[in-house]
C-alpha cells in the first residue's frame, strides 16, 4: 500500500476536466486534481499531460476508503 509522503512514479491513465488518473506500483490508482499538475493555473490539463505518460507523484493523502489524492 502507498503511504502519505511517498514519491513514486505512476502512468497517466485517463484525463479528466478536474484531473488525471494515474497508475501507480501495485496496480493502484490515484488522482491528481486539476490544482495540483502545476503551481501556475491550468486551464486545460491536456497542455500538461498525455494519456500513457510515465509522472513522478507525492502521495498527498489516502482515505480510509482507500482513494489516493496525488501531487505532480
Amino acid at each position: 500500500m502507498v503511504e502519505v509522503g511517498e514519491i513514486l512514479e505512476g502512468k497517466v491513465t485517463g484525463l479528466t476536466g478536474f484531473g488525471a488518473f494515474v497508475t501507480l506500483p501495485g496496480n493502484v490508482t490515484g488522482m491528481v486534481h486539476i490544482s495540483e499538475v502545476s503551481q501556475s493555473y491550468v486551464n486545460d490539463i491536456h497542455d500538461y499531460l498525455q494519456e500513457n505518460q510515465t509522472v513522478k507523484v507525492k502521495v498527498l493523502d489516502v482515505t480510509p476508503e482507500g482513494k489516493i489524492s496525488l501531487s505532480i
